[in-house]
C-alpha cells in the first residue's frame, strides 16, 4: 500500500489512525488514509488562518500559482487518474480527464477578472464597490468527481484570496490527498490544507469558529445539516445539492437521432452525476421506439474493472449506493415497471450492477420520484405536454433539465418552463468553467463556476470617498 499523507501547514502530515479505502471493482480495502483528529483539523484552520494575510495581499501572487497549479495537474493527470480510478471506479480515461479539467478549471480562473466597480465620480463623492475575501473556507468534496468538485472550490476561493481547508468524502480521499502533496509545490504554506477523514470530521469543520464559510456539494440531506450547523456562527454557505433531472421529449423528436445523447447523459459516470439525466418524458407515441432505442445502448455498454481498457463504465462507487439503485429497481418492479434492458447486479465481486432501461413506469414510483444516482433510468410516457412540464416541475428538485426537438425554439420556450438551475435545449451536461451551475429549491444555494461562482467567495465592500 502506498503512503497517503494530509496537508496541513504545507507540510507532509499522517494522522494518529488510518481507514480503509475501499476499491469498488473488487469491494475490497485497497489503501488506508489518515483520519484527521479534531486536534490535527484545529492546525490546518489555524494554518489556514495565518497565511491568510499574505495570500490576500498579492493579486498577482495568486494567479501564476493557480496556473502552476493547473500545469501540475496536465502534467500529472494519468498518475492522479489511476489513483480516482482506485478509489472511485470510474474508466482511467475518464478519471484522466477528470484531472485534466480540473486543470481547465484552475486555469479558467487564473485568468479571470475581478473587476472593481466605479457607481460614482462626481463633484460630491467617488464610490467603488470592491470584492474582500471572506477568509477561511471549508470546502467538504463528494465521491463522484472529488478532485474536479474540489478545484471548482478551491480555484475560485483562492483567487478571491481566501485560504482554505478542503475535506474530501471518506470513499474517495485519495485523489484530494495526492492534489494536496502535488500543491504544496506552487502554493505558500497554509493556503491549501487537505484533511481525511469520516462524517464527524465534516461535522467539526462546519462548526468550527475559524471558517467564514462553507461550501458543500453532496446530498441535500446532508446540505441542510451543514446549514443548520453554520446557521449560529452565520458562515456564508454554497450548497450544490442533489438532482433529479427530467428529460423532455417533444412530439417531432427523432428517438434514433437523439438517442445517444440521453444515454451518454443519463449513464456519465455510470450515472452517478448530480446534473445527469434522471428520469426522461416520452409523448406516446414515440414511446416505444425510444426505449427500444436506450435499451439497446445498455444492452451493448460494457461495464467493468475501470482500470481494463476498453470499459465504458465502471462500478457504483459505494455499498450503500449500489444497495440503494437495486432496492430502487426492484421496486419499480415489483410495481409493475418493465426492464427493457438489465435490472439486476452483475454476479461476481465488486459493486457493479447492469445499465438498466426501465418501462412501463409512471410518476409515484421511486426511481422517478427519488434521485437513483446510479445506472438505472426510467422512461416516462405521457401524452400532454403541459402535463409533461407540471410532472417534470413537481419534485423538490431544481437542478438541471432538458427539452429534445427538432425545434430549437419550440424547445426553448418549453425550456424556460423548467424550475431548474440549467435549462438545456438539444444536449445535457454541456458544463464550461465560465458558466454558472447552481438549483432552485432542495437543489442548492448559490452557485458554482463563472464569475458568479467566484463572486460566492467574495463579500461586497464599499469604499466611499467623499469630495466635499
Amino acid at each position: 500500500m502506498s503512503d497517503y499523507t494530509m496537508t496541513i501547514g504545507g507540510r507532509a502530515v499522517a494522522a494518529p489512525r488510518t481507514f480503509g479505502v475501499i476499491n469498488p471493482a473488487t469491494g475490497e480495502v485497497a489503501e488506508q488514509a489518515p483520519d484527521c483528529s479534531r486536534e490535527q483539523l484545529d492546525e490546518a484552520m489555524a494554518a489556514a488562518r495565518d497565511a491568510l494575510p499574505g495570500w490576500r495581499s498579492d493579486e498577482g501572487a495568486r494567479r501564476k500559482a493557480l496556473h502552476a497549479a493547473a500545469d501540475l495537474m496536465f502534467a500529472r493527470s494519468e498518475e492522479i487518474g489511476r489513483v480516482l480510478t482506485l478509489e472511485q471506479g470510474k474508466p482511467l480515461q475518464d478519471a484522466t480527464m477528470e484531472v485534466v479539467g480540473a486543470g481547465v478549471w484552475l486555469k479558467y480562473f487564473a485568468d479571470l477578472e475581478m473587476p472593481r466597480e466605479v457607481i460614482q465620480d462626481d463633484d460630491t463623492a467617488r464610490v467603488e464597490v470592491v470584492r474582500r475575501p471572506m477568509g477561511v473556507v471549508a470546502a467538504i468534496t463528494p465521491w463522484n468527481y472529488p478532485l474536479l468538485l474540489g478545484v471548482w472550490k478551491l480555484a475560485p476561493a483562492l483567487l478571491a484570496g481566501n485560504t482554505m481547508v478542503l475535506k474530501p468524502s471518506p470513499y474517495t480521499p485519495l485523489s484530494s490527498l495526492r492534489l494536496g502533496e502535488a500543491l504544496r509545490e506552487v502554493l505558500p504554506p497554509g493556503v491549501l490544507n487537505v484533511v481525511s477523514g469520516g462524517d464527524d470530521l465534516g461535522a467539526w469543520m462546519t462548526a468550527h469558529e475559524i471558517p467564514r464559510k462553507i461550501s458543500f456539494t453532496g446530498s441535500v440531506a446532508t446540505g441542510k445539516r451543514v446549514a443548520a450547523s453554520a446557521a449560529p456562527d452565520l458562515k456564508r454557505v454554497t450548497l450544490e445539492l442533489g438532482g433529479n433531472d427530467p428529460a423532455i421529449l417533444l412530439d417531432d423528436a427523432d428517438p434514433a437521432a437523439v438517442a445517444d445523447k440521453l444515454f451518454a447523459a443519463a449513464f456519465q459516470n455510470n450515472g452517478q452525476v448530480c446534473s445527469a439525466i434522471k428520469r426522461v418524458y416520452v409523448p406516446e407515441a414515440l414511446y416505444g421506439d425510444v426505449v427500444d432505442a436506450l435499451a439497446a445502448r445498455a444492452a451493448s455498454a460494457r461495464v467493468g474493472d475501470g482500470m481494463t481498457e476498453g470499459v465504458q463504465y465502471g462500478p457504483v462507487n459505494n455499498r450503500p449506493q449500489f444497495e440503494r439503485v437495486g432496492e430502487l429497481v426492484a421496486d419499480a418492479l415489483a410495481g409493475g415497471a418493465r426492464a427493457a434492458a438489465g435490472g439486476k447486479p452483475i454476479d461476481g465481486p465488486g459493486y457493479f450492477f447492469e445499465p438498466t432501461i426501465l418501462a412501463d413506469v409512471a410518476d409515484g414510483a421511486r426511481i422517478v420520484d427519488e434521485e437513483q444516482f446510479g445506472p438505472a433510468l426510467p422512461v416516462v410516457a405521457y401524452r400532454d405536454l403541459d402535463e409533461a412540464v407540471a410532472r417534470a416541475n413537481g419534485t423538490h428538485f431544481g437542478l438541471s433539465g432538458s427539452v429534445w426537438s427538432a425545434d430549437a425554439d419550440r424547445a426553448g420556450e418549453v425550456a424556460g418552463r423548467l424550475e431548474c438551475g440549467t435549462a438545456w435545449v438539444n444536449t445535457h451536461l454541456a458544463l464550461a468553467p465560465h458558466q454558472p451551475f447552481g438549483g432552485f429549491k432542495w437543489s442548492g444555494v448559490g452557485v458554482e463556476n463563472g464569475p458568479w461562482g467566484l463572486y460566492g467567495f467574495t463579500e461586497l465592500q464599499v469604499i466611499h470617498r467623499s469630495k466635499l
